[in-house]
């Protein structure tokens, strides 16, 4: 072997694909060892620091999540519209052309497969917790309004609706698709590992493979790993209040841990199945319950009235984004700061997980295929659901029908209450709990592959052990967290994702940069190939 060879990351970067994986067998798991220990001890500790003193741990979560705001919320707004211009300037460049895994690859799943995973990856429980929710939230002044518009007014449910889209499409999409093409194209294209510090090779070379890879990859699995618990326990929440409401029994912190113990045991048997098996399968299972469920509502509600939500969303949306992601001078800074802020720690602590596993899917994509269906095509499918369930609840709301006519109660509740109004409440209502855990599933499943790709040096193939390891702690924190937040877990869930968030930030503004020189360099060595 010649010495450029030997020095593996080096070679992996200045020449070709083939060599990458030649070698990354040889010094995968070596230099990513320390992630795992590391990794691990600390969310051990975490677990036991909130099961000995909860108190004090729901104290220091408050804390740490309103620093966090009032430090660096203008690092957080400042970094969700990077992202997005980012990636749509990605797809109007020439390195547009380039094809994940090179000219000849072909895509593993097929384009409804593909779609059905990511977007089930990046949006599940969140778009079934929120999607009545928020909006309504919004248009009663629940905890503040958008913009300052008065509550409870016409002005106010149009402000309502581009507020939620705003939070829900491009920029959490964009802030997956910087992460998600980053590893795919190092991976696939330069033949290094798939995982967090990869990504990171043309800015700090060698030192990928030293501390600092170890420190970055150890960020990532944290913030993978309590952004993933946040959502975990709004299922929980839901779920559990979903079949106190059906079935007339409290929903205790107990009962959602229950919830948390059974899905986690689920997705373990999903996780031994594998990506095909497990993930795949669930996933194309969801998309066909939540597009029934969906087209219910639409049909069987305000038909017209939401088809007209949809155009007023656009319209708002458009027209209100450079007021929405702007953090100088506001005067709604403290509804920026509850809700932007959160959301946007909230995607970024999400990022290495559905960034990962988005990029494990989608080899043999081109960079513009990538980022137009990673970024407008959800953000379209998000605006159908939003307001087919947001423009409900609305139109609810303003004719004072139902229990959401009198505000929001309980949140987790929220989604059940506006079904209780329509045609076979309780048949839809078992569906959406049903969506809820098996998003669940598939969260907690394609989560564990992700964390166990990176703590094992961006092996995919892993033994099934470390993946249940990662299945059962991402189980016990979302526990830890619902039960060291007690009456207040909503709190605790949000700090888990801001604080994680915060530092998280920084990686991915210089993700941005170094994706920008690989996809340049692979430019210029393709136009000079003979």
């Amino acid at each position: 072997m010649t010495e450029s060879t030997e020095s593996a990351p080096e070679a992996l970067y200045e020449t070709d694909y083939e060599i990458g994986q030649d070698n990354l067998q040889r010094w995968g798991m070596d230099v990513h060892h320390p992630v795992f220990w590391i990794s691990s001890g600390l969310v051990l500790l975490f677990v036991l620091g909130v099961l000995l003193a909860p108190e004090a741990s729901k104290g220091l979560f408050d804390g740490a999540k309103w620093w966090s705001i009032g430090a660096f919320d203008w690092l957080f707004m400042a970094g969700g519209n990077i992202f997005v211009v980012f990636c749509l300037v990605l797809i109007f460049l020439p390195v547009g052309k380039i094809r994940l895994g090179g000219d000849e690859a072909k895509p593993e799943f097929s384009t409804l497969s593909w779609f059905a995973m990511l977007f089930a990856a990046g949006m599940g429980i969140g778009l079934m917790f929120w999607s009545v929710a928020e909006p309504t939230a919004y248009f009663t002044g629940w905890y503040k309004t958008p913009l300052g518009v008065e509550a409870n007014t016409p002005e106010a449910a149009g402000q309502a609706m581009s507020a939620t889209m705003f939070h829900w499409g491009l920029h959490p999409w964009a802030i997956y698709a910087v992460v998600a093409l980053s590893l795919a194209f190092f991976s696939y294209n330069k033949g290094l590992p798939l995982t967090i510090r990869s990504a990171f090779y043309p800015l700090i070379k060698d030192h990928s493979w030293g501390p600092f890879g170890h420190l970055i990859d150890t960020v990532a699995v944290l913030a993978t790993l309590f952004g993933l618990a946040t959502s975990l326990g709004f299922g929980a929440q839901q779920a559990s209040a979903g079949l106190a409401y059906l079935f007339g029994f409290e929903a205790t912190i107990t009962t959602q841990i229950a919830i948390i113990i059974l899905v986690t045991a689920i997705a373990l048997v999903s996780v031994l199945r594998g990506l095909d098996g497990g993930v795949k399968v669930l996933s194309n299972i969801n998309m066909s319950l939540a597009a029934v469920l969906m087209l219910f509502v639409l049909f069987v509600g305000p038909t017209a009235l939401i088809f007209g939500t949809m155009g007023t969303t656009v319209v708002g949306y458009v027209g209100d984004i450079l007021s929405y992601s702007n953090w100088v001078d506001r005067e709604d800074e403290a509804w920026m700061q509850g809700w932007t802020v959160f959301y946007w720690a909230w995607w970024i602590s999400w990022s290495p997980f559905v960034g990962m596993f988005i990029a494990r899917v989608s080899k043999g994509r081109t960079v513009r295929e990538f980022l137009i269906a990673v970024l407008i095509i959800p953000t379209v499918v998000t605006l159908a659901w939003m307001s087919v369930f947001g423009g409900s609840a609305l139109d609810q709301v303003q004719n004072g029908v139902g229990a959401l006519a009198n505000g929001i109660d309980k949140v987790e509740l929220a989604m059940f209450q506006m079904l209780e109004n329509l045609p076979l409440s309780t048949i839809t209502s078992a569906i959406a709990i049903v969506l809820v855990l098996v998003f669940f599933i598939t969260s907690s499943d394609s989560g564990s592959l992700v964390i166990d790709a990176i703590t094992a040096g961006g092996k995919v193939d892993a033994p099934a052990v470390q993946r249940v390891f990662w299945v059962v702690i991402e189980g016990v924190v979302a526990a830890a967290l619902l039960f060291g937040g007690g009456a207040d877990a909503l709190t605790a869930l949000q700090a888990a994702a801001i604080t994680v968030g915060l530092p998280f930030t920084l990686v991915l503004i210089a993700m941005c940069l170094c994706l920008y020189l690989g996809l340049a360099h692979e430019k210029k060595y393709v136009s000079e190939a003979p």
